[in-house]
């Protein structure tokens, strides 16, 4: 492959830290590097001096001569003034830019729900975010350079961005530098992966997958002394091997080498313990939603939900921006009141959210890390060990400097930690949370799901991260049309359902759902009837579920053969529930 970029020795020095150390590398055509690292050891810098941004203290960049780079840097640097198709295309005329098949993928793909003539300062940082990238894709660069690219989208608008990257050069053309936390969307877009890491940088083939598995041996036949980090690592590599529910790429790594690796890893949960030990913290009933709706103004966002939490349920859910989601969490926590049906909470049930704000660390600002842990409990239990509040925020990535450090001055990644463990430390037995993953790399993001592993209670978590979802969350639920549909086939059937709803574009939006060619009058009788019906048959339907559970809690646990038939009965109400409910969306759609 032909050379296009590089850099030889580069040498950088901040006040209190040597950040790349004599580092040497480069980029053929046809390269995807996904980069990854802990905050601050120096990703965004390598790629900053590499695209020519910012300069080395020494060594040298290597471009072929005439290359064409473009970056999108995590600072806002969109053209204040003009309208949003101006910062997008510029002065292009309109048939120039409404005949390119690319510019009109991604002016679908990233601003289906924007007026192309709004004002840009009229955006918000989201949105312009989103602009920003659309403004970078739309150009025609043999290198593009993207830092943190998946901000403000949504599922939807990821798996967009990864086909979109895919495709963007033929023949194997081209090149990306990627930085990201996403590991999904690393392990869906690259083909190989640089570790910044202590001054150096190193190199692995494959995406994220192939890099766990490289970074795991490597450690192996080094004697690496950081047992823990090794060992967390190991349990990634485990979850990978044995089962992913949509791994996107086939790592490049040799599978007799990764299964000698994790022959004797147990299985990242034990999750009959863990529901065992959340039934005794919780009892049999947590939070029932039962045909609970909210309605604000003429405007209903959610319609007879019905959903019973059990203890012990990991459930990850989807749904576009505004779609509800916020709502739910907040019938579920008691801050939102339902307009109709009503929401039922265990005497037992105790929750906690982690949200998106970090408020709870306002009022303990002026405190040092120490001092705030002071105030807390002495005492942590996970994975069956005892550990002080200091041990678990070590295990969280924190240093021993660090503790003297004032909240106020934390980073935003070392907050967001310090939020999870303070939540962790009150013992709640039901958590709620949103967005975790932001501020978090890759390796905090693995040593907070190790934590959530042997975390005993009943776990919601909503996120964009389909890496995270799928890792610490044993099933999923999309909020779609203001009813919570169960997801049997994950972020997968998540995707399907929306492309299905024929959905204006995969951006970070709530899409309309399509709407049926008008009904005459006997024909909209007919489909009324038919609702009627169906809700008659999914109350049922559900009353004969919630049956079977009591059942099932009462049966004899060692009488295996009686516990499978009356899970076989509730797998093929759930499979008719699931057909009801889709007849359902499509009748209420063509009623509209």
């Amino acid at each position: 492959m032909a050379h296009l970029l590089g850099g030889e020795d580069l040498h950088v020095e901040f006040p209190a830290k040597v950040v790349l150390d004599d580092v040497t590398i480069g980029i053929a055509d046809g390269d995807r590097v996904g980069i990854v690292g802990r905050n601050g050891d120096g990703k965004s810098t390598l790629m900053k001096v590499l695209m020519g941004v910012s300069e080395a203290d020494s060594g040298r960049v290597t471009r072929r001569a005439g290359l064409r780079v473009g970056m999108l840097s995590q600072d806002d640097d969109l053209p204040e003034g003009g309208s949003v198709r101006h910062a997008i295309v510029g002065d292009a005329p309109e048939h120039e830019w409404l005949g390119d098949a690319r510019i009109r993928d991604v002016l679908a793909g990233l601003t289906g729900d924007l007026d192309l003539g709004a004002d840009v300062g009229s955006l918000s940082g989201g949105q312009r975010r989103r602009v920003a990238l659309a403004r970078l894709l739309v150009g025609d660069w043999d290198v593009v350079a993207l830092d943190e690219p998946t901000n403000h989208l949504d599922v939807e608008g990821i798996s967009w961005l990864a086909q979109h990257l895919a495709r963007r050069w033929p023949d194997g053309q081209g090149a990306l530098l990627l930085v990201t936390h996403d590991r999904w969307f690393l392990d869906a877009v690259c083909t190989r992966m640089w570790e910044v890491h202590d001054g150096i940088v190193d190199p692995f083939e494959g995406g994220y997958a192939a890099y766990v598995l490289q970074r795991v041996e490597r450690q192996r036949q080094a004697a690496v002394v950081e047992e823990k980090r090794q060992n967390l690592m190991r349990k990634e590599l485990a979850w990978l091997r044995r089962g992913a529910p949509a791994r996107t790429s086939k790592p490049k790594f040799r599978i007799e080498a990764a299964n000698q690796l994790i022959e004797n890893e147990p299985p990242a949960r034990d999750a009959v313990q863990l529901t065992q030990l959340a039934t005794a913290r919780l009892g049999k009933d947590v939070v029932d939603l039962l045909e609970a709706g909210v309605t604000y103004g003429e405007r209903e966002v959610l319609s007879r939900v019905e959903w019973r939490i059990a203890p012990g349920e990991r459930t990850g859910i989807l749904g576009a921006n505004g779609a509800g989601k916020s709502t739910l969490l907040g019938l579920i926590s008691g801050t939102v009141a339902p307009t109709s049906g009503r929401v039922k909470r265990g005497k037992t049930v105790q929750i906690a959210y982690l949200d998106q704000r970090l408020s709870e660390l306002d009022a303990v600002a002026d405190l040092r890390v120490r001092e705030v842990l002071a105030e807390q409990k002495t005492s942590y239990v996970a994975g069956g060990k005892e550990l002080t509040p200091a041990q678990l925020l070590e295990r969280l990535g924190f240093r021993t400097s660090e503790l003297s450090t004032p909240v106020r001055d934390l980073s935003g990644g070392q907050k967001r930690r310090l939020q999870l463990l303070l939540v962790l430390l009150d013992e709640p037995n039901v958590l709620i949370l949103d967005e975790p993953s932001n501020d978090l790399d890759t390796d905090m993001l693995a040593a907070m799901e190790d934590l959530l592993d042997s975390w005993p209670g009943t776990l919601l978590v909503v996120s964009h991260d389909r890496y995270l979802l799928e890792r610490v969350t044993d099933q999923q639920y999309a909020v779609m049309g203001g009813r919570l549909r169960h997801l049997p086939g994950g972020v997968d059937q998540y995707l399907e359902l929306r492309r299905a709803e024929g959905a204006a574009g995969p951006s970070a939006r709530a899409a309309e759902p399509a709407r049926a060619p008008g009904l005459s009058g006997a024909e909209r009788r007919a489909a009324e009837k038919e609702l009627s019906a169906i809700d008659r048959k999914l109350a049922n339907l559900r009353a004969d579920a919630a049956r079977i559970h009591d059942r099932m809690a009462a049966h004899d646990q060692e009488d295996f053969v009686g516990l499978g038939a009356l899970n076989d009965d509730l797998r093929a109400i759930g499979a008719e529930v699931d057909a009801l409910e889709e007849r359902w969306l499509e009748l209420g759609e063509a009623l509209e």
